[in-house]
């Protein structure tokens, strides 16, 4: 079972509640992540893993009337949050996606399972060096990897952010950096404040077609260079 676990929760330090903000008249960032992830033909099943702290009820809420899987755990600990959310779905591969990427590429995400599992990896990122821009990020790894990483993640920063303790280890993983054949890490749509927000709402506005890929936002800037 390959698994998309989102992490998503509203107490965001510099953007709060971006996960619920609208991009356009009828969806959030969440919604947009969700739609275009379903454009992906290898990802079996998507769960929103949120945090047990009264102020994420909403995206409980928000699964619960779409329909979506979810699992609630530690806000800090959120290492310990993927790895029981994994547990308890049965999850085999877990591709990891933070919630703030309403401009994914489902393409990328499947290129990157596609390589996955074709040479058997523990863990495979796009960002070591990044050459994709910033807001279409993947990152893929075993259930065992994980619960690896897991038991033996000692560590504050570990423990916060999932994977630093695979790929700084990387005598104990097989581990393999996706390049993108040309390096977009220049651009940026990955939403961490509100300039990002505004722009990938204009991105939006100017593109009638689903899913949205990495050359149709590039086209959109190449077309309208004022944003």
């Amino acid at each position: 079972m390959i698994d998309c676990i989102i992490q998503a929760r509203m107490g965001s330090s510099r953007l709060p509640g971006k996960v619920m903000m609208k991009i356009d008249s009828k969806n959030t960032i969440l919604d947009s992540m969700l739609n275009q992830l379903k454009y992906s033909k290898l990802i079996d099943r998507i769960i929103i893993a949120t945090t047990d702290k009264t102020e994420d009820n909403i995206i409980e809420k928000f699964c619960q009337k779409n329909k979506i899987e979810y699992f609630r755990g530690s806000e800090k600990d959120v290492l310990d949050r993927y790895y029981q959310c994994a547990k308890s779905k049965s999850s085999s591969i877990i591709v990891r996606m933070p919630a703030d990427k309403p401009l994914l590429d489902p393409n990328v995400v499947d290129e990157v399972i596609i390589e996955f599992q074709k040479n058997k990896y523990d863990y495979i990122t796009t960002f070591l060096p990044s050459t994709f821009p910033s807001g279409t990020e993947v990152e893929i790894f075993s259930f065992s990897t994980l619960e690896k990483t897991w038991k033996d993640s000692k560590l504050p920063s570990e423990r916060e952010h999932v994977t630093p303790y695979i790929y700084n280890n990387p005598k104990k993983f097989k581990i393999l950096n996706f390049e993108n054949k040309t390096n977009l890490s220049k651009f940026r749509w990955a939403v961490d404040e509100k300039d990002d927000l505004l722009f990938v709402k204009k991105i939006i506005s100017k593109l009638d077609k689903k899913p949205i890929l990495i050359s149709d936002v590039l086209n959109v800037i190449k077309n309208n260079p004022e944003i």
